[in-house]
């Protein structure tokens, strides 16, 4: 099969580091080489131009790009003279310490590896928040790009780029999809537009629109919950697992499942209550987790906008809040806080589910007299430019989940900027508000309508 002509995109970014000013540059720049001689980029050039000279019509040079300072070894990204010139590093051998390939890229073929192994691979890089760029080459010989990261991840033999990546895997259906894969998108028709790859964490709830991606994008490497497919371009994502893939001893040899032996009218500690300290604000536990699992299990998946995670949160609050006020509870007893009773309802899948015929059940409980008249608003100073907080972040998901983020060409990131307040001002709008009241800053009554 011919190998399709693809080129890897920088997702559009508002960012302002040099890596990111640099490649928004139509040609690259280069300072003057230290040695007071001509600019290092010039001489480049030059001997790049004096090669294409020799080539046949037709054959285009790929360009090259300064490299960045950079604590780790950095280089520019060599092309093999016969990939499309495009701002991206192209297929490359993995690089040493002295910042030169360490070997030749090897054959096409897939070194066997684990999903586990995978998958730590992968958290190394996003541990070391390893910055992204196109050009320059981490520690461990891979390039500091989308597919550099997944080259590294499936332990590739050397540097691929989105245009053969998928010769490494089989194609498979969403419903495959399980950690250690990849989505793949491809764009030969215009290739400066969206093309990239990320790898597949594992789902973050049971109706499968919301994944974990673990990905090199600007600017570095992260672990971010996301719509499937992606932000944007969804329907162009395919998912390929990668050909070399093999079972764990754990997945070979998995241990029997032995049922406990319990006294009849006993609870055992798996399904006790563990006590009121375990959930409200700064609480970080497994049974934070549990509890937002049987929620969404009960009817409180609308309140989650990424799965139930170990951090309690005021998603956990209005859904367990939901749950009680489904049972017929008012004041004190629905507060959000689960106690006994309502951890007994929902462990033994006993009460009424939320949505259930009881007055108040339906719908997120009535916004209380709270900070600026909405539970949870943050206030107008965490929402302008330059501010960088969760909260920009949330908000961001929340438009995505409503349907108001077309603006966006990335996952909603923590820094506020242009893509947010156009999201903001399109729901504002919706709303039918006009002039000032669609600003696109979120005050009281957006982030109320947003987040009821």
């Amino acid at each position: 099969m011919e190998t399709p002509v693809f080129e890897e995109f920088d997702p559009a970014s508002d960012c302002d580091c040099p890596g990111c000013v640099h490649r928004r540059h139509a040609l690259p720049h280069s300072p003057t080489d230290r040695t007071g001689g001509r600019p290092a980029a010039q001489r480049i050039l030059v001997v790049a131009a004096a090669a294409s000279a020799t080539l046949a019509a037709g054959h285009a040079v790929p360009a090259l790009a300064v490299p960045h300072t950079s604590p780790h070894p950095g280089v520019p990204a060599g092309g093999t003279g016969d990939e499309p010139a495009t701002p991206q590093g192209t297929k490359a051998p993995l690089h040493g310490p002295s910042g030169k390939p360490a070997k030749p890229a090897g054959v096409l073929k897939a070194p066997a590896t684990t999903r586990a192994e995978i998958i730590n691979r992968a958290k190394t890089w996003i541990a070391a928040e390893v910055p992204y760029s196109m050009n320059e080459y981490w520690s461990d010989g891979y390039r500091q790009d989308c597919s550099g990261f997944v080259s590294m991840a499936w332990g590739l033999p050397g540097n691929e780029w989105t245009g053969s990546l998928d010769q490494y895997g089989t194609r498979i259906s969403k419903e495959e999809l399980q950690p250690g894969d990849i989505l793949l998108f491809h764009n030969p028709e215009n290739p400066e537009k969206g093309s990239h790859v990320v790898i597949f964490g594992g789902w973050t709830d049971y109706t499968h629109t919301y994944y974990i991606a673990l990905e090199e994008t600007p600017s570095h490497a992260r672990r971010q919950s996301t719509p499937y497919a992606y932000w944007s371009h969804s329907a162009n994502y395919v998912p390929y697992r990668y050909k070399g893939l093999t079972m764990s001893a754990a997945e070979v040899n998995p241990k029997p499942a032995v049922p406990p032996v319990t006294p009849a009218g006993a609870v055992t500690p798996k399904t006790a209550y563990p006590g009121a300290a375990y959930f409200g604000p700064g609480a970080d536990n497994k049974y934070v987790t549990q509890l937002g699992t049987m929620l969404v299990a009960r009817g409180a998946g609308a309140y989650y906008t990424a799965g139930p995670g170990p951090v309690w949160s005021d998603a956990d609050r209005l859904a367990t809040q939901a749950f009680q006020q489904a049972q017929g509870w008012t004041g004190a007893d629905a507060d959000g806080l689960p106690g006994p009773l309502t951890w007994e309802l929902l462990i033994t899948g006993k009460g009424r589910s939320i949505g259930g015929a009881v007055v108040g059940a339906a719908g997120p409980p009535a916004a209380s007299a709270a900070s600026h008249g909405v539970p949870g608003y943050p206030g107008r100073g965490m929402f302008r430019p330059g501010a960088t907080n969760k909260y920009v972040t949330e908000l961001g998901k929340q438009l995505v989940k409503k349907g108001f983020g077309k603006y966006y060409t990335t996952g909603p990131g923590p820094r506020w900027g242009e893509p947010d307040r156009r999201n903001v001002e399109a729901f504002q709008r919706a709303q039918g508000w006009r002039g000032g009241a669609a600003d696109g800053y979120p005050g009281p009554e957006t982030w109320r309508r947003l987040f009821s």
